[in-house]
Protein backbone atom coordinates (compact mmCIF):
# COMPACT_ATOMS: atom_id res chain seq x y z
CA UNK A 1 0.00 0.00 0.00
CA UNK A 2 3.18 2.34 0.95
CA UNK A 3 5.33 2.94 -1.91
CA UNK A 4 9.05 2.55 -0.69
CA UNK A 5 10.23 5.53 -2.90
CA UNK A 6 7.37 7.91 -0.64
CA UNK A 7 8.34 6.55 2.74
CA UNK A 8 11.64 5.17 3.33
CA UNK A 9 14.38 5.11 6.31
CA UNK A 10 15.58 9.10 5.63
CA UNK A 11 12.13 9.86 5.80
CA UNK A 12 11.57 8.89 9.02
CA UNK A 13 14.90 10.46 10.73
CA UNK A 14 14.17 13.02 13.19
CA UNK A 15 17.86 14.35 12.43
CA UNK A 16 18.50 18.35 12.57
CA UNK A 17 17.89 18.28 8.86
CA UNK A 18 14.38 17.15 8.90
CA UNK A 19 11.77 19.97 8.59
CA UNK A 20 8.08 20.34 8.99
CA UNK A 21 7.88 17.81 11.91
CA UNK A 22 5.34 18.84 14.43
CA UNK A 23 5.51 18.58 17.88
CA UNK A 24 3.64 16.36 20.24
CA UNK A 25 0.09 18.43 20.49
CA UNK A 26 0.31 19.46 17.03
CA UNK A 27 1.33 15.67 15.83
CA UNK A 28 -2.15 14.67 18.09
CA UNK A 29 -3.75 17.32 15.80
CA UNK A 30 -1.94 16.05 12.31
CA UNK A 31 -3.13 12.52 13.25
CA UNK A 32 -6.44 13.53 13.81
CA UNK A 33 -7.02 15.59 11.08
CA UNK A 34 -5.19 12.56 8.43
CA UNK A 35 -7.23 10.16 9.63
CA UNK A 36 -10.63 12.04 9.09
CA UNK A 37 -9.09 12.94 5.63
CA UNK A 38 -8.38 9.03 5.02
CA UNK A 39 -11.66 7.80 6.01
CA UNK A 40 -13.28 10.76 3.78
CA UNK A 41 -11.86 9.28 0.54
CA UNK A 42 -13.96 7.25 -1.93
CA UNK A 43 -11.97 4.05 -1.02
CA UNK A 44 -13.48 0.97 0.93
CA UNK A 45 -13.65 1.24 4.38
CA UNK A 46 -10.86 -1.62 4.84
CA UNK A 47 -8.25 0.15 2.55
CA UNK A 48 -8.74 2.73 4.46
CA UNK A 49 -8.31 1.39 8.25
CA UNK A 50 -5.39 -0.24 6.64
CA UNK A 51 -4.06 2.82 5.64
CA UNK A 52 -4.79 4.73 9.13
CA UNK A 53 -2.84 2.01 11.17
CA UNK A 54 0.24 1.71 8.96
CA UNK A 55 0.62 5.17 8.71
CA UNK A 56 0.39 5.88 12.82
CA UNK A 57 3.57 5.47 14.30
CA UNK A 58 5.25 7.10 11.16
CA UNK A 59 6.62 11.25 11.69
CA UNK A 60 4.81 12.29 8.18
CA UNK A 61 4.57 16.26 6.83
CA UNK A 62 1.21 17.15 4.76
CA UNK A 63 2.94 16.61 1.69
CA UNK A 64 3.61 13.47 2.08
CA UNK A 65 0.48 12.31 3.44
CA UNK A 66 -1.08 14.25 0.43
CA UNK A 67 1.26 11.87 -1.92
CA UNK A 68 0.58 8.84 -0.13
CA UNK A 69 -3.17 9.62 -0.62
CA UNK A 70 -2.35 10.07 -4.08
CA UNK A 71 -0.72 7.06 -4.61
CA UNK A 72 -3.39 4.89 -3.11
CA UNK A 73 -6.21 6.74 -5.03
CA UNK A 74 -3.90 5.23 -7.74
CA UNK A 75 -3.20 2.24 -7.30
CA UNK A 76 -6.92 1.64 -6.13
CA UNK A 77 -8.22 2.76 -9.93
CA UNK A 78 -5.51 0.75 -11.27
CA UNK A 79 -6.50 -2.28 -9.40
CA UNK A 80 -10.66 -1.42 -10.73
CA UNK A 81 -12.00 -3.83 -13.63
CA UNK A 82 -12.71 -1.78 -16.97
CA UNK A 83 -16.15 -1.16 -18.07
CA UNK A 84 -18.06 -4.14 -19.75
CA UNK A 85 -15.24 -6.15 -18.92
CA UNK A 86 -16.15 -10.01 -19.01
CA UNK A 87 -15.94 -10.70 -15.32
CA UNK A 88 -17.44 -14.08 -15.21
CA UNK A 89 -15.14 -15.60 -18.79
CA UNK A 90 -11.54 -14.38 -16.07
CA UNK A 91 -13.25 -15.61 -13.52
CA UNK A 92 -13.97 -19.48 -15.41
CA UNK A 93 -10.85 -19.43 -16.81
CA UNK A 94 -9.17 -18.36 -13.29
CA UNK A 95 -10.17 -21.40 -11.81
CA UNK A 96 -10.68 -23.85 -14.67
CA UNK A 97 -6.93 -23.92 -16.00
CA UNK A 98 -5.75 -25.01 -12.65
CA UNK A 99 -8.99 -27.43 -12.29
CA UNK A 100 -7.26 -29.31 -15.06
CA UNK A 101 -3.92 -30.20 -12.57
CA UNK A 102 -6.16 -31.45 -9.85
CA UNK A 103 -6.28 -34.94 -8.89
CA UNK A 104 -9.30 -37.23 -10.00
CA UNK A 105 -9.16 -39.43 -6.68
CA UNK A 106 -12.03 -39.10 -4.80
CA UNK A 107 -10.53 -39.86 -1.33
CA UNK A 108 -7.58 -38.57 0.00
CA UNK A 109 -6.33 -38.08 3.61
CA UNK A 110 -6.22 -33.77 4.51
CA UNK A 111 -5.62 -32.93 8.12
CA UNK A 112 -7.19 -35.32 10.08
CA UNK A 113 -5.58 -38.81 9.12
CA UNK A 114 -8.59 -41.15 10.36
CA UNK A 115 -11.41 -39.45 8.53
CA UNK A 116 -11.84 -40.00 4.42
CA UNK A 117 -12.26 -37.07 2.97
CA UNK A 118 -13.55 -35.98 -0.55
CA UNK A 119 -11.20 -33.70 -2.50
CA UNK A 120 -9.71 -32.27 -5.77
CA UNK A 121 -11.81 -32.29 -8.78
CA UNK A 122 -14.60 -34.53 -7.28
CA UNK A 123 -15.22 -32.15 -4.30
CA UNK A 124 -14.84 -28.59 -6.75
CA UNK A 125 -17.73 -30.56 -8.96
CA UNK A 126 -19.52 -31.56 -5.90
CA UNK A 127 -19.56 -27.80 -4.61
CA UNK A 128 -20.79 -26.10 -7.80
CA UNK A 129 -23.34 -28.80 -8.12
CA UNK A 130 -24.31 -27.44 -4.61
CA UNK A 131 -24.91 -31.65 -3.92
CA UNK A 132 -27.88 -31.76 -1.47
CA UNK A 133 -25.51 -35.01 0.10
CA UNK A 134 -21.86 -34.82 -0.41
CA UNK A 135 -20.25 -38.69 -0.07
CA UNK A 136 -18.12 -37.28 2.93
CA UNK A 137 -20.45 -34.98 5.26
CA UNK A 138 -18.20 -33.90 8.05
CA UNK A 139 -18.04 -31.63 10.73
CA UNK A 140 -15.22 -29.27 12.51
CA UNK A 141 -16.06 -28.75 16.08
CA UNK A 142 -14.32 -26.27 18.14
CA UNK A 143 -14.88 -26.22 21.99
CA UNK A 144 -14.99 -23.66 24.76
CA UNK A 145 -12.56 -22.16 26.31
CA UNK A 146 -12.91 -24.75 29.91
CA UNK A 147 -13.20 -27.86 27.67
CA UNK A 148 -10.83 -27.33 24.74
CA UNK A 149 -7.72 -27.37 26.88
CA UNK A 150 -8.69 -30.80 28.39
CA UNK A 151 -8.40 -34.05 26.72
CA UNK A 152 -10.55 -35.66 28.60
CA UNK A 153 -13.16 -32.77 28.83
CA UNK A 154 -13.16 -33.03 24.90
CA UNK A 155 -13.35 -36.92 24.81
CA UNK A 156 -16.75 -36.87 27.32
CA UNK A 157 -18.06 -34.31 24.60
CA UNK A 158 -16.58 -36.28 21.81
CA UNK A 159 -18.55 -39.44 23.73
CA UNK A 160 -22.17 -37.33 23.72
CA UNK A 161 -21.99 -36.74 19.96
CA UNK A 162 -20.80 -39.88 18.36
CA UNK A 163 -23.74 -42.30 17.84
CA UNK A 164 -23.16 -45.45 19.99
CA UNK A 165 -25.32 -48.55 18.70
CA UNK A 166 -25.30 -51.67 20.48
CA UNK A 167 -23.06 -53.45 18.66
CA UNK A 168 -20.20 -51.11 20.21
CA UNK A 169 -21.07 -52.38 23.61
CA UNK A 170 -20.68 -56.15 23.27
CA UNK A 171 -21.62 -59.52 21.23
CA UNK A 172 -24.43 -60.64 20.30
CA UNK A 173 -25.80 -63.98 19.69
CA UNK A 174 -28.73 -65.91 18.69
CA UNK A 175 -29.84 -69.65 20.17
CA UNK A 176 -31.80 -71.19 17.61
CA UNK A 177 -33.04 -74.17 20.03
CA UNK A 178 -33.98 -72.16 22.88
CA UNK A 179 -34.71 -69.50 20.65
CA UNK A 180 -33.50 -66.86 22.37
CA UNK A 181 -30.99 -63.80 21.93
CA UNK A 182 -28.28 -62.37 24.59
CA UNK A 183 -26.18 -59.97 24.50
CA UNK A 184 -22.95 -59.97 26.77
CA UNK A 185 -22.17 -56.42 27.66
CA UNK A 186 -18.80 -55.48 27.76
CA UNK A 187 -17.93 -53.58 30.79
CA UNK A 188 -15.08 -51.64 29.89
CA UNK A 189 -16.77 -50.36 26.70
CA UNK A 190 -19.91 -49.31 29.06
CA UNK A 191 -17.37 -47.43 31.36
CA UNK A 192 -15.56 -45.33 28.07
CA UNK A 193 -19.27 -44.27 26.83
CA UNK A 194 -20.40 -43.51 30.59
CA UNK A 195 -23.13 -45.94 30.46
CA UNK A 196 -24.53 -48.36 32.56
CA UNK A 197 -26.24 -51.65 31.89
CA UNK A 198 -29.78 -50.98 33.30
CA UNK A 199 -29.57 -47.56 30.70
CA UNK A 200 -28.96 -50.48 27.99
CA UNK A 201 -31.59 -52.81 28.90
CA UNK A 202 -34.29 -49.97 29.31
CA UNK A 203 -33.12 -48.62 25.75
CA UNK A 204 -33.37 -52.59 24.06
CA UNK A 205 -36.72 -52.75 26.06
CA UNK A 206 -38.31 -49.36 24.56
CA UNK A 207 -37.45 -49.88 21.09
CA UNK A 208 -38.07 -53.82 20.49
CA UNK A 209 -41.26 -53.71 22.89
CA UNK A 210 -40.49 -57.34 24.41
CA UNK A 211 -39.47 -57.72 27.78
CA UNK A 212 -35.47 -57.87 28.68
CA UNK A 213 -33.78 -59.67 31.30
CA UNK A 214 -30.45 -58.65 32.85
CA UNK A 215 -28.34 -60.36 34.39
CA UNK A 216 -25.11 -58.12 35.42
CA UNK A 217 -24.01 -57.53 32.05
CA UNK A 218 -26.23 -60.07 30.08
CA UNK A 219 -29.20 -59.16 28.30
CA UNK A 220 -31.32 -62.00 27.57
CA UNK A 221 -34.85 -61.62 25.64
CA UNK A 222 -36.88 -64.90 24.14
CA UNK A 223 -39.91 -63.60 22.46
CA UNK A 224 -42.77 -65.96 21.87
CA UNK A 225 -43.87 -67.94 19.11
CA UNK A 226 -41.63 -66.54 16.52
CA UNK A 227 -40.31 -68.21 13.31
CA UNK A 228 -36.80 -68.34 12.96
CA UNK A 229 -36.23 -65.74 10.69
CA UNK A 230 -38.69 -63.99 12.88
CA UNK A 231 -35.68 -63.96 15.68
CA UNK A 232 -32.94 -63.13 13.47
CA UNK A 233 -34.56 -60.09 11.98
CA UNK A 234 -35.01 -59.28 15.89
CA UNK A 235 -31.48 -59.76 15.97
CA UNK A 236 -30.45 -57.55 13.54
CA UNK A 237 -33.08 -54.92 15.21
CA UNK A 238 -31.59 -55.26 18.77
CA UNK A 239 -27.78 -55.15 17.22
CA UNK A 240 -28.88 -51.80 15.80
CA UNK A 241 -30.15 -49.76 18.64
CA UNK A 242 -29.53 -46.54 19.02
CA UNK A 243 -28.60 -46.17 22.31
CA UNK A 244 -27.15 -42.08 22.72
CA UNK A 245 -25.66 -39.88 20.79
CA UNK A 246 -27.05 -38.68 17.55
CA UNK A 247 -27.79 -40.56 15.26
CA UNK A 248 -25.99 -39.28 11.54
CA UNK A 249 -22.20 -38.69 13.68
CA UNK A 250 -20.89 -42.26 13.14
CA UNK A 251 -17.42 -41.29 14.06
CA UNK A 252 -15.80 -38.45 16.12
CA UNK A 253 -11.76 -37.94 15.76
CA UNK A 254 -10.26 -35.44 18.61
CA UNK A 255 -6.77 -33.91 16.87
CA UNK A 256 -4.95 -30.95 18.79
CA UNK A 257 -4.11 -28.34 17.15
CA UNK A 258 -2.13 -25.17 18.04
CA UNK A 259 -2.84 -24.77 21.95
CA UNK A 260 -6.78 -26.30 21.57
CA UNK A 261 -8.73 -29.68 21.01
CA UNK A 262 -11.00 -29.40 17.47
CA UNK A 263 -13.43 -32.36 17.01
CA UNK A 264 -13.57 -34.10 13.77
CA UNK A 265 -17.06 -35.83 12.58
CA UNK A 266 -17.72 -38.31 10.05
CA UNK A 267 -21.13 -37.40 9.01
CA UNK A 268 -23.09 -34.43 9.69
CA UNK A 269 -25.63 -32.79 11.70
CA UNK A 270 -24.86 -29.72 12.56
CA UNK A 271 -28.05 -28.11 13.95
CA UNK A 272 -27.87 -30.82 16.72
CA UNK A 273 -23.97 -30.38 17.28
CA UNK A 274 -24.34 -26.90 17.95
CA UNK A 275 -26.83 -27.84 21.07
CA UNK A 276 -24.37 -30.12 22.61
CA UNK A 277 -22.73 -28.40 26.09
CA UNK A 278 -19.37 -27.57 25.94
CA UNK A 279 -19.48 -27.11 21.89
CA UNK A 280 -18.85 -23.10 20.51
CA UNK A 281 -21.52 -22.82 18.02
CA UNK A 282 -19.83 -19.68 16.58
CA UNK A 283 -17.08 -21.07 15.36
CA UNK A 284 -18.24 -25.08 14.34
CA UNK A 285 -18.67 -25.37 10.34
CA UNK A 286 -19.69 -28.60 8.31
CA UNK A 287 -18.32 -29.21 4.36
CA UNK A 288 -22.58 -29.44 3.82
CA UNK A 289 -23.15 -26.62 2.40
CA UNK A 290 -27.41 -26.87 2.22
CA UNK A 291 -26.47 -27.75 5.53
CA UNK A 292 -24.81 -24.29 6.27
CA UNK A 293 -27.66 -22.20 4.42
CA UNK A 294 -30.45 -24.29 6.52
CA UNK A 295 -29.19 -23.78 9.71
CA UNK A 296 -27.07 -20.18 9.58
CA UNK A 297 -28.47 -18.76 5.89
CA UNK A 298 -27.78 -17.67 2.96
CA UNK A 299 -24.65 -15.22 4.29
CA UNK A 300 -23.10 -18.43 5.88
CA UNK A 301 -23.42 -20.45 3.07
CA UNK A 302 -21.89 -18.13 1.42
CA UNK A 303 -18.87 -18.07 2.96
CA UNK A 304 -18.64 -21.86 3.10
CA UNK A 305 -18.24 -22.29 -0.83
CA UNK A 306 -15.53 -19.52 -1.04
CA UNK A 307 -14.01 -21.48 2.08
CA UNK A 308 -14.69 -25.31 0.90
CA UNK A 309 -13.19 -24.09 -2.97
CA UNK A 310 -10.19 -22.77 -1.43
CA UNK A 311 -8.72 -25.41 1.20
CA UNK A 312 -9.89 -28.20 -2.01
CA UNK A 313 -7.41 -25.39 -4.52
CA UNK A 314 -5.08 -24.83 -1.90
CA UNK A 315 -4.37 -28.64 -0.73
CA UNK A 316 -3.73 -29.09 -4.38
CA UNK A 317 -0.71 -26.73 -4.57
CA UNK A 318 -2.89 -24.32 -6.46
CA UNK A 319 -3.27 -20.91 -6.35
CA UNK A 320 -6.12 -18.79 -7.62
CA UNK A 321 -7.08 -15.44 -6.37
CA UNK A 322 -10.14 -15.35 -4.05
CA UNK A 323 -12.40 -13.13 -6.06
CA UNK A 324 -12.90 -14.97 -8.66
CA UNK A 325 -14.11 -17.58 -6.41
CA UNK A 326 -16.53 -15.05 -4.55
CA UNK A 327 -17.73 -14.47 -7.89
CA UNK A 328 -19.16 -18.21 -8.02
CA UNK A 329 -20.33 -18.18 -4.95
CA UNK A 330 -22.42 -14.58 -5.47
CA UNK A 331 -23.86 -16.12 -8.56
CA UNK A 332 -25.11 -19.14 -6.63
CA UNK A 333 -26.55 -17.34 -3.74
CA UNK A 334 -27.50 -14.15 -5.20
CA UNK A 335 -31.16 -15.15 -5.47
CA UNK A 336 -31.31 -16.13 -1.19
CA UNK A 337 -30.89 -19.99 -1.77
CA UNK A 338 -28.21 -22.27 -3.06
CA UNK A 339 -28.29 -22.93 -6.29
CA UNK A 340 -25.93 -25.11 -8.78
CA UNK A 341 -24.32 -24.27 -11.70
CA UNK A 342 -25.75 -26.52 -14.36
CA UNK A 343 -29.44 -26.42 -16.59
CA UNK A 344 -31.14 -27.00 -13.29
CA UNK A 345 -29.55 -23.90 -11.65
CA UNK A 346 -28.06 -20.93 -12.87
CA UNK A 347 -27.32 -21.67 -16.72
CA UNK A 348 -31.02 -23.42 -16.88
CA UNK A 349 -32.59 -20.11 -15.63
CA UNK A 350 -30.73 -17.84 -18.12
CA UNK A 351 -33.34 -15.46 -19.92
CA UNK A 352 -32.19 -16.20 -23.45
CA UNK A 353 -33.55 -19.20 -25.13
CA UNK A 354 -30.76 -19.40 -27.22
CA UNK A 355 -28.13 -19.28 -24.24
CA UNK A 356 -30.45 -22.03 -22.25
CA UNK A 357 -30.05 -24.14 -25.78
CA UNK A 358 -26.12 -23.74 -26.41
CA UNK A 359 -25.59 -25.08 -22.98
CA UNK A 360 -27.50 -28.24 -22.73
CA UNK A 361 -30.55 -30.60 -23.93
CA UNK A 362 -30.56 -27.70 -27.00
CA UNK A 363 -33.77 -29.92 -28.67
CA UNK A 364 -35.97 -29.72 -25.55
CA UNK A 365 -35.29 -25.95 -24.81
CA UNK A 366 -36.20 -24.75 -28.29
CA UNK A 367 -39.36 -26.60 -28.79
CA UNK A 368 -40.45 -25.47 -25.30
CA UNK A 369 -39.67 -22.24 -26.31
CA UNK A 370 -41.42 -22.36 -29.55
CA UNK A 371 -44.53 -23.48 -27.72
CA UNK A 372 -44.49 -20.94 -25.49
CA UNK A 373 -43.48 -18.35 -27.94
CA UNK A 374 -40.47 -16.88 -26.38
CA UNK A 375 -38.44 -13.68 -27.58
CA UNK A 376 -34.99 -13.39 -27.49
CA UNK A 377 -33.75 -10.50 -27.30
CA UNK A 378 -30.08 -11.20 -27.67
CA UNK A 379 -29.10 -9.22 -24.64
CA UNK A 380 -26.50 -11.82 -23.75
CA UNK A 381 -23.05 -13.49 -24.93
CA UNK A 382 -23.47 -16.46 -26.36
CA UNK A 383 -27.26 -15.62 -28.21
CA UNK A 384 -25.08 -12.33 -30.28
CA UNK A 385 -21.94 -15.51 -30.60
CA UNK A 386 -24.43 -18.08 -32.58
CA UNK A 387 -26.19 -15.10 -34.70
CA UNK A 388 -23.11 -13.14 -35.82
CA UNK A 389 -23.57 -10.02 -33.97
CA UNK A 390 -21.10 -8.00 -31.83
CA UNK A 391 -20.78 -9.23 -28.36
CA UNK A 392 -22.21 -6.71 -25.79
CA UNK A 393 -18.84 -6.63 -23.56
CA UNK A 394 -16.29 -4.31 -23.69
CA UNK A 395 -15.83 -2.21 -26.68
CA UNK A 396 -18.64 -4.22 -28.01
CA UNK A 397 -21.07 -2.20 -25.81
CA UNK A 398 -20.12 1.34 -26.17
CA UNK A 399 -22.00 3.21 -28.44
CA UNK A 400 -20.02 5.93 -31.00
CA UNK A 401 -21.46 9.34 -31.14
CA UNK A 402 -20.37 11.64 -34.19
CA UNK A 403 -18.83 14.77 -32.60
CA UNK A 404 -20.56 17.80 -34.27
CA UNK A 405 -18.31 20.14 -36.13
Amino acid sequence: MIDSDVINSRNCTTSLYRNNIPDAGERGEFILSYTSRIRSLQLPLKICETLISELENRELTEEELEKIIELTLKRYKQSSIPPYEAAGVVSAQSIGEPGTQMTMRTFHYAGVAEINVTLGLPRIIELVDARKNPSTPMLTIYLKNEYSNDRNKSRDIAWKIESTILYHLGDITTDISLMKITVSLNPKALEMRNMTAEEVALKVEDTIGLPVELNEYTLTTAPEKVSYRELLQLAKKIRSVHLKGIKEIKRVVIRKESDEYILYTEGSALKSVMEVGGVDATRTRTNNILEMAEVLGIEAARQSIIDEIMATLREQGLTVDIRHVMLVADIMTCDGEVKQIGRHGISGEKASVLARAAFEVTVHHLLESGIRGDVDELGGVTENVIVGQPVKLGTGNVRLVAKTI
